[in-house]
């Protein structure tokens, strides 16, 4: 392994890890709760929620660096797919409220940890989906 393929490795990661945090902190604005807050309470719906949320964004950036062939690329394709993600999330969260009743959010915030679950089904799912088009 030469020093330039340690030092791309390292800026590649670097640069992921903080493109994670933002995205993770952008979408804790949007969370009617504050998640790390509930966390420490021991809301485990809230803990299930938010490690799937990081597992989904951690798979799409890992995608995105995979396909891209340049850094900006990754990024970009990155915050695109968060974007993408969002939309589909609340939408499907608004179609489970009116057609269904169901308030994940709400559900969540009490510790319901089935809420919790299906909340974070949902990242998941919309990750495995935007990283298929990539």
């Amino acid at each position: 392994m030469t020093f330039e393929m340690i030092l791309g490795i390292s800026i590649w990661t670097g640069v992921g890890a903080l493109l994670l945090f933002i995205l993770m902190y952008v979408d804790s604005l949007f969370t009617k709760y504050k998640d790390l807050e509930e966390v420490k309470k021991g809301n485990m719906a809230v803990t299930a929620r938010l490690i799937m949320k990081l597992f989904a964004q951690g798979y799409i950036l890992s995608v995105s660096i995979q396909t891209s062939p340049d850094l900006v690329e990754a990024i970009v394709v990155s915050v695109v797919s968060f974007i993408i993600l969002f939309i589909v999330e609340r939408l499907t969260e608004w179609m489970l409220k009116l057609l269904g009743g169901i308030n994940l959010d709400l559900g969540t915030q009490q510790g319901k940890t089935g809420y919790g679950l299906f909340a974070g089904s949902l990242h998941i799912v919309g990750a495995l989906i935007i990283t298929a088009c990539l």
